[in-house]
């Protein structure tokens, strides 16, 4: 009798993760592609290039020239994770324009790809950039 139920869970339990993987389920907790057109991702999107803006040493503002993955992961609130490319524009940081063309130069308008993490916490009216790292 123990050994029949034993063999039943681990059917069951076998059963239960080839449907889960089957249905494209994911753990709990883990990161989920997101819609790159939600207001509150385009946010943290912003924030993170803002912050990567101030902090870079370059004259020239940066920009995302393409989405390659936008995730949330549900932690203690929700972390935003971003892959991009990013270009230089023609706009220098003391210039007051939001968009601005790539710039002229092409060794300047070469792209180069940043991971940012956007942690936010709506409850504590807490969003932060986690993580700014960039291969320029």
């Amino acid at each position: 009798m123990m050994q029949s139920w034993q063999s039943a869970t681990l059917l069951l339990g076998a059963l239960l993760a080839v449907v889960s993987a089957g249905l494209g389920a994911s753990m709990p907790g883990a990161p989920v592609e997101a819609d790159v057109n939600d207001p509150s991702l385009r946010n943290a999107l912003q924030l993170a290039v803002a912050e990567h803006n101030r902090k870079s040493d370059g004259l020239f503002l940066s920009q995302v020239s393409k989405v390659v993955r936008a995730q949330t992961q549900v932690v203690a609130g929700i972390m935003y994770i971003f892959e991009v490319e990013m270009v230089h524009t023609k706009c220098r940081k003391d210039d007051v324009k939001t968009v601005c063309d790539a710039h002229p130069d092409p060794e300047l308008a070469k792209p180069y790809t940043c991971e940012f993490h956007v942690w936010s916490r709506p409850w504590l009216n807490s969003i932060q950039v986690a993580k700014n790292n960039c291969n320029n």
